[in-house]
């Protein structure tokens, strides 16, 4: 895959795609695709919802493909779709929704209602007050005891994420399949369920530290002086970005240097690696080699202003 990106114009930018113009065009892909309306839930937990337009357009397809698209060729995964979507699709037998997933209000107050039901008479009668609603799906009957309101509930949740969408799921399987990534996911759920999944680990500054391997001059020379000052400034900074003390965030500092927001399942390629700039008071990056260029400056107030001044101004793509 090579990708191209050009100005309002139409004019083409310059440079040859060496990775960077690929990530970054997937990452805005996959920042696109959670908004479409074959999607719905809540932020984080997303599933597939039928959509006739959607559907005319082969819409499910493409989706699947998107993402096995960009999770192979190095780019980010969704990191948006519900847990119990995605064991469902990886074939696994633990599906499990929640109520949560919910996002109609009114749907969502009958399940609470049944799931809170304190007796067997206030489950039956919630059951007759929404009598209508779980017919549609299937789960209308008589109950014995009041503990079979979890099968209503689990039944309702499963009939409403997959059950209805089933068409529709198994075609975004089918995109999925693409380039082998389903097969994968079914082979190995436990290592690629967090890449389609939102996951509560964030990224950290000693994430990043880690990943970005410094190129560093001969002991004792006074330019490695400078460099080892500018590497603790580094450390600061990622701490400030991290927590909220830098006009930027680390998310946006990942983004300046590869294109992504978010480390990839399979690493960086090339490994990622800081460099150090005499010539400019400005940090600069090349995205295609995953390099950034920190400058040489002596403070870290310095230091952070202008790296905060040049992150702010060099929105998407630049492959220096």
């Amino acid at each position: 895959m090579l990708v191209r990106f050009t100005d309002d114009a139409g004019f083409f930018e310059e440079g040859i795609d060496t990775g960077g113009p690929r990530r970054e065009f997937l990452t805005l892909l996959m920042k696109l695709l959670k908004d479409r309306p074959i999607f719905d839930g809540p932020e984080g937990h997303k599933f597939l919802v039928f959509n006739a337009n959607a559907v005319r357009e082969d819409e499910y397809f493409l989706a699947g493909k998107m993402v096995a698209v960009s999770i192979v060729h190095g780019g980010p995964g969704p990191h948006f779709l519900s847990e119990g979507l995605v064991q469902y699709l990886a074939g696994q037998p633990s599906f499990k929704p929640s109520v949560n997933l919910i996002t109609d209000d009114e749907i969502g107050k009958a399940l609470r209602e049944i799931e809170n039901a304190a007796s067997l008479d206030d489950l039956r009668d919630s059951i007759l007050r929404h009598s209508t609603m779980l017919q549609t799906a299937g789960c209308l009957r008589h109950v014995a005891a009041v503990e079979q309101k979890k099968e209503i509930v689990a039944d309702y949740l499963h009939w409403h994420v997959i059950d209805r969408n089933s068409s529709v799921i198994d075609r975004f399987k089918d995109g999925l399949s693409a380039l082998e990534f389903l097969g994968a996911l079914k082979q190995h759920p436990a290592l690629l369920t967090p890449v389609l999944c939102h996951v509560d680990k964030k990224l950290t500054g000693l994430d990043l530290e880690r990943v970005f391997k410094p190129d560093l001059s001969p002991s004792g020379s006074n330019r490695r002086l400078k460099e080892n000052q500018t590497l603790a400034y580094w450390a600061d900074y990622l701490l400030d970005c991290e927590e909220g003390e830098a006009a930027v965030c680390l998310e946006d500092v990942l983004m300046f240097s590869t294109g992504l927001r978010s480390l990839p399942p399979a690493g960086l390629d090339p490994l990622p690696q800081l460099e150090f700039l005499d010539n400019s008071p400005f940090p600069m990056a090349n995205t295609c080699g995953n390099v950034l260029k920190l400058p040489l400056l002596d403070s870290y107030g310095v230091f952070k202003t202008q790296m905060d001044f040049g992150m702010q101004n060099s929105p998407g793509f630049g492959c220096f």
